[in-house]
């Protein structure tokens, strides 16, 4: 017998038999006709293959299985309750949701340690999972709410996705406080005559500073090219490569840095969730509790 295969609609029928131990108050309970329970136990009946209730002097007597399995019926049906209430009436401090989000590296080390501080005061009992998926599963990830939220640049088009700029970010230069050649200004020439790192988990393909780059007619020398920026922060003070990074990363680091000599667009990052959760009380919460601190920071 398959769970998929029982109408969960039953089990309302069962919950309220086995307590009211009549057809006529059960039926008079869920507001249907007493032919209507009566059809509903005979299809749980056949499902679960037992009798589950014997009618007897007393009324409707459980058999042992249905004793049994009374239980974790009741169980099962109070967690929908709580979950269905909750949607309509969401208390963030008593909350027990997993939230999870896609975030690639960068987002993870700007936003998650400003989400997770929040929560402990105003959530304490929200679970976070953070985990990066890639941006041609995000939408049906998001559909099938699996995946609750996406943090990533605006390139991920579906008409069925809405998204908001949590943050824009301009670009410095990082590189060694006691670097042999710069010093407290850096130029256009040096940037392009000097080695750079690079931050990318893509084997191939370039990134924003070097599309700026190339609409000038240059480019630049990767000399160390690594996938998280956490390793690639630990090889700044060691070299003398330069790295281009946002600025609140830099912050965030306490790197040496200079002005980026020429012009790039600011780094964007949108907040993204499925037009089915826009209504939804927890996700218009955590959506603001987002925003608010990316304004605020």
């Amino acid at each position: 017998m398959k769970l998929t295969n029982i109408d969960l609609n039953l089990f309302l029928v069962f919950d309220s038999i086995y307590t009211n131990r009549s057809l006529t108050k059960a039926a008079q309970v869920l507001c249907i006709t007493q032919p209507a329970v009566s059809n509903a136990l005979k299809r749980l009946r056949n499902a679960l293959n037992d009798p589950l209730f014997i009618r007897t002097p007393e009324g409707m007597t459980p058999t042992p299985f249905a004793k049994n399995t009374i239980t974790d019926v009741r169980q099962a049906l109070q967690l929908l309750t709580v979950s269905v209430q909750e949607g309509e009436n969401f208390d963030p401090f008593q909350s027990k949701r997993q939230i999870n989000c896609s975030m690639h590296d960068l987002s993870e080390l700007l936003f998650l340690p400003k989400i997770i501080q929040q929560l402990q005061y105003n959530a304490p009992n929200i679970k976070v999972n953070s985990y990066y998926i890639p941006r041609e599963d995000v939408a049906k990830e998001l559909a099938a709410g699996t995946l609750d939220f996406a943090i990533d640049v605006p390139f991920i088009t579906n008409k069925n996705l809405i998204h908001q700029p949590l943050s824009y970010d301009t670009y410095v230069v990082a590189l060694c406080k006691d670097h042999p050649v710069i010093s407290n200004t850096l130029t256009f020439e040096q940037y392009l005559s000097h080695k750079h790192l690079h931050v990318s988990n893509r084997r191939m393909g370039i990134g924003s500073i070097d599309i700026a780059l190339n609409n000038l007619g240059h480019q630049r020398t990767i000399g160390l090219k690594v996938k998280h920026y956490t390793v690639a922060s630990q090889f700044i003070e060691k070299s003398n490569l330069l790295w281009t990074i946002p600025k609140s990363l830099a912050d965030k680091l306490n790197l040496n840095c200079l002005p980026l000599p020429f012009e790039v667009p600011p780094l964007e990052s949108h907040l993204f969730w499925h037009e089915n959760s826009d209504k939804d009380k927890a996700n218009l919460w955590l959506r603001k509790m987002f925003f608010r601190l990316t304004t605020t920071s």
